[in-house]
């Protein structure tokens, strides 16, 4: 019977790029920057990887569907590597290939790195799809601010929300990512804003202003991943293992069926429940110490408070103008900054999630670090509110 990988796998080491607009440097340099960090972590040589998996998302830019160029890059020893692409979970899904890997004792030592170059495309905004019948329908459906407005205006009607109060409840999420943002050297973005000009900021697609909507940016993040019992015996005490890894896929209901309100997401919802099985994790609110979300825009982190099982259905609203989410609040989501500061380039931004939720649970995430955190959780959203992917991946100390 299935049993999950739970404390079957441990994070060896970790590494991240600076996130921005990194036009002095390819895709390659920013592989490079994240897996000199990371390996130096794991206190490996890069000799003893055995496999890898590759997370890149744009054709303009990346070179091919195959795992060739982290190979050549890094010059690794003509190992396996596997390209993985799963919309904007593609870095997670990256990280969960290689942490079955060494779950399943195929390998020892295995490597999840992703990577995206956006600014060079071109775009304001994440590049449009390659077609096939999704894509018309986004297209048909309008614009990625439209559509998640719509999430919000779902949102207010489901729940009796007024837009004054979502309108200042979504600016708070905002507000609380910049103030992070700024005591990381590593965000794309790293300026408090306040709070005036969050909510009077020019209106991008109501109710979300300029300040609700992340940033296109340039990234790589990478992970090692072993067994415990061999990172303890390369002398790590502080061993930060996987509790669990979900993901879950829209099969079509939400746009086919009227079953689904359009204030929530279904396939979060789902891997959320999963996970905190996997986890063995009962009461998420008393448990969770910190989290990362798919905040692409403000209304969205807020509505997955919801969706995570954090806040009551209809009540992430408050729980945000309360100071629960905040740094100084009960479980701080986005301590890092978020997508909003660090900008989101696909492949990347999975892991650098989970690169913030390590730092924190080894005490080693400087002037942004919390106190004595045991369970982090990361998650990410590809796709439209319609059609989407959900991962959940939830790390914490071995003995939590």
């Amino acid at each position: 019977m299935a049993r999950g990988i739970k404390d079957k796998v441990a994070i060896l080491g970790m590494g991240c790029s600076k996130f921005g607009e990194r036009w002095e440097s390819g895709a390659e340099e920013l592989m490079v920057e994240a897996f000199k960090e990371c390996l130096i972590d794991a206190g490996i040589d890069k000799k003893q990887l055995q496999a890898a998996w590759f997370s890149t998302a744009i054709d303009e830019v990346n070179v091919g569907k195959s795992g060739i160029p982290l190979s050549m890059t890094l010059r690794l020893d003509n190992i396996p590597v596997t390209h993985v692409e799963n919309m904007c979970a593609s870095g997670t899904e990256a990280f969960r290939g290689a942490c079955y890997a060494v779950a399943s004792g195929a390998v020892d030592f295995a490597l999840a790195l992703g990577v995206e170059k956006l600014k060079d495309t071109g775009y304001g905004g994440l590049p449009g799809g390659r077609g096939a019948p999704l894509q018309q329908l986004w297209n048909a459906n309008g614009t990625a601010p439209g559509n998640f407005a719509q999430l919000a205006s779902a949102y207010m009607a489901a729940h009796d929300v007024g837009y004054d109060d979502l309108k200042k409840a979504i600016g708070h999420v905002s507000w609380k990512s910049h103030q992070n943002g700024a005591k990381n050297a590593k965000a794309h973005l790293q300026k408090a804003v306040d709070m005036d000009t969050i909510l009077n900021a020019p209106m991008i697609s109501a109710p979300l202003g300029l300040f609700d909507c992340c940033g296109v940016s340039d990234g790589a993040a990478a992970a090692i991943v072993t067994t415990p019992e061999i990172a303890r015996s390369l002398g790590k005490h502080d061993v930060i293992s996987v509790k669990a890894l979900q993901l879950s896929v829209s099969n079509g209901s939400e746009s086919g069926f009227n079953s689904w309100d359009g204030s929530y997401f279904h396939t979060t919802r789902i891997a959320a429940k999963k996970a905190y099985e996997e986890a063995g994790i009962r009461k998420p609110r008393d448990e969770v110490s910190m989290f990362e979300v798919h905040d692409c825009f403000s209304v969205t982190e807020l509505v997955t408070m919801e969706d995570l099982h954090i806040s009551e259905t209809g009540q992430g609203w408050k729980d945000v103008l309360n100071g629960f989410y905040d740094a100084d609040g009960k479980i701080p989501c986005q301590i890092d900054g978020g997508l909003k500061c660090f900008g989101h380039p696909i492949g990347a931004s999975g892991l650098r999630m989970l690169y913030e939720m390590y730092l924190q649970l080894q005490g080693k995430a400087g002037v942004r670090q919390l106190k004595d955190p045991r369970i982090g959780m990361t998650h990410n959203l590809g796709g439209s509110p319609r059609e989407n992917v959900a991962s959940v991946s939830i790390i914490g100390r071995l003995d939590a």
